[in-house]
């Protein structure tokens, strides 16, 4: 089996903690920052943080086109919270003038549960994890509003709010497996970049 080679945007927000996920599963990781990073890898992560913040510096570096391009090209990309705001095709209570990569058909509303203070951890059924539920950690997390029929829903809260989904090559959730231990969406993304390479 060939080693997934992996990067992660790193711009600003929880980089390392992707990082330490993703060479604890056996890929080959790499930050990137510039476009020719980028180019050396087969998938690509875009962690949690600020997205207004990752917006405008993955233009100041150079790198929003070649996100969308590479997205377009059907790179395997997996957004963890802010990230999932990045791959979403449209945003509700961004700040003027905020973009995104797009690629994923949903509507993400920004801080959907309120400020750092209202983080909360949750179990969530996933069955394409299987058993036993993920623990999830939301930290003004976003939530998608809207899904196209394309979009899998891949786990929602008690009350059918949709906190997880796949698209394709596409993979995002609204919480941040990275931080409580929680592999297996990242041993799903480096399934798909195997299945892609």
């Amino acid at each position: 089996m060939t080693t997934p080679r992996v990067g992660v945007l790193a711009l600003q927000g929880d980089v390392r903690e992707h990082v330490r996920v993703l060479t604890d599963l056996g890929a080959q990781v790499r930050k990137v920052r510039r476009p020719e990073e980028l180019a050396g890898v087969d998938g690509l992560v875009l962690p949690g943080g600020e997205s207004s913040v990752i917006d405008k510096l993955s233009r100041a570096f150079g790198m929003r086109e070649p996100v969308r391009e590479a997205i377009a090209a059907g790179m395997p990309v997996y957004g963890t919270c802010a990230g999932l705001i990045l791959l979403a095709d449209r945003i509700t209570d961004g700040i003027e003038g905020q973009q995104t990569f797009g690629g994923l058909d949903v509507t993400v509303r920004r801080n959907a549960f309120g400020s750092q203070v209202d983080s909360f951890e949750v179990d969530l059924d996933i069955p394409a994890l299987g058993e036993p539920p993920a623990h999830a950690v939301f930290i003004r997390a976003p939530l998608v509003e809207q899904a196209g029929e394309r979009v899998e829903r891949l786990a929602a809260l008690d009350d059918g709010r949709v906190v997880a989904v796949r698209q394709g090559s596409l993979l995002g959730t609204s919480f941040h497996p990275e931080v409580m231990g929680e592999h297996r969406f990242h041993a799903l993304f480096l399934d798909m970049v195997r299945e892609r390479a």
